[in-house]
């Protein structure tokens, strides 16, 4: 994909991403629709499968060569990442969303042949677009993001949801070892906020294709660090763990979690 080309994705990204934003502020002054899918705390609305639409539409219409992998029924159809495949969440925190109307945000991440070239994260309540081009650095509503800097795990601040400890009690040593804990509900944020440099890791243990895939760019660009929990490669196909950080405590942690 030539610059251009990019540039050209890039700008509708941004504009169709910021058009959702505002559509999402104004459906949140009405009545919203809400069910659950998997489990009860697994919850859906109205206006996340409408955000999906609204992104089918303008994609089909713009670029009728791309495939959309979104969380609400799209990634249905996807079995590979050849092409050129956006992958969306709607509304990434719906729990957040439904019950403090704040912390959630739009996650949208464009790969080319797996590899992914445009991320952007989008606080729809604080109107904060976090955003990056591969090569072209990480920005956050306009300010580029500095490299992330060296630093130690006893001056960090990590971030996890307290009953992943339940799943892997050595978690209990990161808690001992950090200087903070904290846990915003909305994994698209939470990397965003490893980029530039809010938090220095952020690890769970369920995540989705499209919870990930925008910040993952945009970690890129800050020279983050992204794997699953074990340290390996992610595919951004399936559902499974992640783990992502400042690069200088990535492989300590990992050593720290393997007990090397």
């Amino acid at each position: 994909m030539n610059d251009d080309t990019l540039q050209q994705i890039y700008d509708h990204a941004v504009q169709w991403t910021r058009e959702a934003g505002k559509y999402i502020r104004e459906k949140m002054k009405e009545s919203i629709s809400v069910s659950t899918k998997a489990n009860q705390d697994d919850l859906v609305t109205d206006v996340d499968r409408a955000v999906e639409r609204f992104f089918q539409e303008k994609i089909a219409a713009s670029f009728p060569h791309h495939r959309l992998m979104g969380e609400e029924g799209s990634y249905e159809a996807i079995k590979d990442l050849t092409g050129t495949v956006w992958i969306l969440d709607p509304i990434d925190g719906t729990v957040n969303f439904v019950h403090q109307e704040r912390y959630f945000a739009i996650s949208l991440g464009v790969f080319t042949e797996g590899h992914g070239v445009i991320g952007i994260v989008y606080d729809v309540m604080n109107d904060e677009l976090f955003t990056a081009q591969e090569g072209k650095g990480a920005f956050v509503n306009g300010q580029e993001l500095a490299k992330l800097s060296e630093m130690n795990l006893n001056e960090s601040i990590l971030s996890f949801n307290a009953g992943w400890i339940l799943k892997d009690r050595k978690l209990e040593m990161l808690v001992e070892e950090a200087r903070g804990i904290r846990s915003y509900g909305a994994a698209a944020l939470e990397i965003a906020y490893v980029a530039a440099g809010r938090l220095d890791a952020y690890i769970s243990f369920h995540l989705a294709p499209w919870d990930i895939a925008g910040g993952y760019v945009i970690l890129q660009e800050v020279g983050g660090v992204a794997t699953d929990y074990s340290g390996k490669e992610l595919t951004f196909l399936h559902k499974g763990t992640f783990f992502a950080a400042n690069p200088y405590l990535h492989k300590k942690i990992l050593q720290l979690l393997r007990g090397s």
